[in-house]
């Protein structure tokens, strides 16, 4: 393969890579779910789920009294 094909195809896979990262970067950090929502999909139990945002083992946000995690 000539040397110029080689850094085209290199760079055109550098490009995809960084693209792939950021999206991937976005859509975890864009998401927030309901506390009730993020237990069930844990498959934790109430008590279980309050001494995680107790012990500050998954970071949330509350909203009054709405709380919110980062999927």
């Amino acid at each position: 393969m000539p040397e110029e094909e080689w850094r085209n195809l290199h760079a055109t896979l550098e490009q995809i890579i960084d693209l792939i990262t950021r999206r991937n970067a976005d859509d975890s950090s864009s998401e927030w779910i309901e506390s009730e929502a993020a237990r069930k999909l844990l498959g934790i139990s109430p008590k279980t789920w309050q001494n995680y945002r107790d012990q500050r083992l998954i970071p949330f946000s509350q909203i009054g009294r709405k709380i919110y995690v980062n999927r």
